[in-house]
């Protein structure tokens, strides 16, 4: 298959390891409608696959993790400049859950997802890492907001998340003047965990995720559920959120075989219940 003919969204799955790769290098894999539509679906299907324990979303190539929304198919098509051509366009127009499920945003997934940032992550692509829970970024890559530049907003989901995953003044220079951080400064602002050579930015993420699905799957599930959940809530109702995940975690086969191969000095081996 030629280059331009594959899909604007690969998917790998190996050892309970879901990679999503944005695959539009030759735009820096700015989201399309079909990219939108891909990931949306993909997104989806993770959330349903009990076999499927963690993602690393990251971005074909060495330039980009995600630019954002194609300036010239996607956002003309949201805005009314451009009619709708393909299956992908009207997809994104007739269903108004495609563009928010593409982005994590009003949709519930209890699954950890780790961003391998592999170049610039701008616009929507920053705003699609604002969804995942851990990242790792390549020490060229940049982070920005720059929608105010071009008379838009940002509006999946970073007017909400940015100010709660970084300080106010920071979440508000980004927002306001559209600048770009590099790397190092998004790690210090709280942005991303690793800066990374970018020959390791994959491989860490690998490694991540290998522990991560080695670990309780529910118990996975209901510590991302719980934090999420309690977010913007008083100390009172998170607790009586920890204390029903603790109920469904303690509930489980999963929480008597990981003490029982501890005390029996071997792997665990859990199930998922």
């Amino acid at each position: 298959m030629m280059k331009d003919q594959e899909p604007a969204l690969l998917s790998e799955t190996r050892d309970g390891i879901l990679l999503l790769t944005l695959n539009r290098p030759q735009a820096r894999n700015a989201i399309s409608p079909e990219m939108a539509c891909r990931l949306s679906d993909a997104f989806a299907a993770f959330a349903e696959d009990p076999d499927q324990r963690v993602c690393i979303l990251t971005g074909a190539g060495d330039k980009a993790f995600c630019s954002g929304g194609d300036l010239a198919l996607t956002l003309p098509l949201l805005t009314g400049a451009r009619k709708p051509e393909t299956e992908w366009d009207h997809r994104v127009l007739d269903d108004p859950t495609v563009m928010s499920r593409s982005a994590l945003r009003n949709f519930e997934l209890n699954k950890p997802i780790i961003a391998a940032i592999n170049g610039a992550c701008l616009a929507g692509g920053m705003e699609t890492m604002l969804a995942t829970d851990i990242r790792i970024a390549a020490s060229h890559a940049t982070f920005g907001l720059p929608e105010a530049k071009r008379a838009l907003i940002p509006f999946a989901g970073s007017l909400v998340r940015l100010p709660r995953q970084v300080s106010y003044c920071v979440a508000m220079e980004m927002l306001l003047v559209g600048d770009s951080l590099d790397a190092e400064s998004a790690r210090l602002a709280g942005l991303v965990n690793y800066v990374v050579p970018p020959e390791e930015v994959l491989p860490r993420a690998w490694a991540l995720a290998t522990k991560i699905a080695a670990n309780g799957p529910v118990a996975i599930s209901e510590i991302k559920r719980t934090v999420l959940a309690s977010s913007g809530r008083t100390l009172e109702e998170g607790y009586v959120l920890e204390d029903a995940a603790k109920d469904r975690v303690m509930a489980t086969s999963d929480a008597r075989e990981g003490p029982r191969a501890f005390m029996e000095k071997r792997q665990p081996a859990y199930v998922g219940r």
